[in-house]
């Protein structure tokens, strides 16, 4: 348990299932009280009124308002959760691009700009993107999402190394495959990379806690990716030859 937990006002947004709806869940079990967001609004009532805690519905970059005021003021936990998965090359339309980058990146810098102010005036606040183990390596037939989720943790990244200093908590979840609407929208190309290893969505959420518990930044649900993203960075070449592999054989399969 993470004592800080209890009495705290967490906002979840991307919470009306999924890996969002488990970390509203574990929040409120450890005694949080919980704002579920969501876009869709009858997901995000019905995890609130299943944990006891407020629905605040709507585009995740503009809550923060309404949020504070349903949480009597303060918001102490903020986790970034609520993504696209944008597949595609970069033939994609620029539509699919802008969204990939407004959802997935644009509104964790929007809700840190909100919040950061009151943290460092308390000198206390946690912050969790819920990022993706593309974030830190790459996902075949998905530019959009791989791109935008490398921005998503250089931006948690960059809140950690300028703020750790003040007191705020910033934590990067990097999940593999995960089994969620989100999983089953990649197609073949999730079934080939993330299905065989996907994990549930509250193991992501027991990560997230035990991540905490330790004070780390990287949170790995999968533990095995941190070999892979050492082995992207020690020999760049031999990786991408690896993954350019698994390319051809999801192009040979299609």
């Amino acid at each position: 348990m993470v004592e800080a937990v209890r009495g705290a006002g967490v906002v979840v947004t991307g919470a009306g299932g999924g890996i969002g709806a488990a970390l509203a869940r574990r929040f409120a079990a450890e005694g949080a009280r919980v704002v579920v967001n969501d876009l869709d609004a009858d997901r995000a009532k019905a995890v609130a009124e299943e944990i006891g805690g407020t629905a605040v519905p709507g585009d995740a970059s503009a809550i923060i308002a309404d949020a504070r005021e349903a949480l009597g003021g303060t918001v102490d936990v903020y986790c970034a959760n609520a993504g696209v998965g944008s597949g595609g090359s970069e033939a994609a339309d620029e539509s699919v691009w802008a969204l990939a980058w407004d959802v997935n990146v644009m509104a964790h810098v929007r809700a840190a700009h909100a919040l950061i102010p009151d943290w460092l005036e308390r000198g206390s606040g946690r912050f969790v993107s819920t990022v993706s183990a593309a974030g830190l390596l790459t996902m075949i037939g998905a530019a959009p999402y791989s791109v935008t989720k490398h921005g998503a943790y250089a931006f948690a990244e960059w809140l950690s190394l300028t703020y750790r200093h003040r007191g705020i908590k910033v934590h990067a979840v990097c999940p593999q495959g995960v089994r969620t609407d989100m999983l089953d929208a990649t197609g073949s190309a999730g079934d080939l990379v993330l299905r065989p290893t996907a994990i549930e969505p509250r193991d992501v959420a027991d990560a997230l806690f035990a991540g905490m518990a330790e004070d780390r930044f990287l949170i790995l649900p999968h533990p095995e990716v941190a070999g892979y993203y050492q082995a992207r960075a020690g020999d760049p070449d031999r990786w991408l030859a690896t993954m350019n592999h698994i390319q051809q054989k999801w192009e040979a399969a299609g």
